[in-house]
């Protein structure tokens, strides 16, 4: 997955197809059922042409409705399992993942940014021990870049004019008491994550989550994705991080580059 668009020639732009995409896309966690009205809103269209995309939607299946209310079906879950299934990076990193829970029993998980949100494209759950996982980290979740440890490593890739014309305009959401919700804070941190080339988020997307993250990078030093675990408090204090839990996922990612 990719936040950049491949350039194309208007007259190859196919405008319906992106309308019924944008209204697809309107649906999320905090608006799991829409009517046309709240649909047109969210997609930028007239409720009009709103209404016919979600009539197409429903009549092919990827969303069911009641009659004023439509939300996503099952079906929509076709292209996330096809991508999972096949792409290339979550089938690389697999192998690694399994590898690290086994030997330390905490969960990990290998992530890729989104625009303003970071996609989990593997995953592995710990055999065993703590099992410590926060709410909603399975294989294609959604999170907040700007709150998770895997958001800002990928963040800290851009250059300083990237990163602020990511944050132009962006309202970064308090999520809980933690959250770093200022820009230039928030800049801040980004800075320390570029110098020290890992993050550790304490409760900013979710209380009582700890996770720790580095990037994964190609030969050429291009951050493709970013792996993190998820541990206690205990294991991520700064007495510890460095000699434990830091180099395994160090140790990982350059194993990981020449196969990237």
């Amino acid at each position: 997955m990719s936040t950049s668009h491949t350039p194309i020639a208007r007259v190859d732009f196919i405008e319906g197809l992106a309308k019924g995409l944008s209204v697809l896309e309107s649906f999320d966690t905090q608006r799991q059922r829409l009517n046309a009205t709240q649909a047109a809103e969210r997609a930028g269209l007239t409720r009009a042409a709103a209404r016919r995309h979600l009539l197409t939607l429903a009549h092919l299946g990827y969303l069911e409705t009641d009659g004023s209310h439509y939300w996503l079906s099952p079906k929509v879950l076709r292209f996330s399992g096809s991508y999972l299934a096949s792409a290339r990076l979550p089938r690389l990193i697999q192998p690694t993942l399994n590898r690290l829970a086994a030997l330390t029993r905490e969960s990990f998980s290998a992530v890729v940014l989104d625009e303003d949100e970071v996609v989990i494209v593997a995953r592995s759950v710990s055999p065993g021990g703590q099992r410590l996982m926060a709410y909603g980290l399975h294989l294609g979740a959604r999170l907040p870049a700007h709150a998770t440890s895997t958001g800002r490593v990928l963040l800290a890739a851009k250059s300083r004019g990237e990163l602020s014309a990511w944050l132009k305009g962006r309202e970064l959401a308090r999520l809980t008491p933690r959250t770093t919700v200022d820009h230039k804070a928030f800049r801040a941190v980004i800075d320390q994550v570029r110098a020290d080339d890992f993050a550790v988020a304490r409760e900013e997307h979710e209380l009582g989550v700890f996770a720790l993250a580095v990037p994964l990078r190609n030969v050429q030093g291009q951050t493709l994705a970013a792996l993190n675990v998820v541990a206690s408090p205990q294991r991520l204090e700064e007495s510890t991080l460095r000699q434990d839990l830091l180099p395994l996922l160090l140790d990982a990612a350059r194993e990981l580059r020449p196969l990237l």
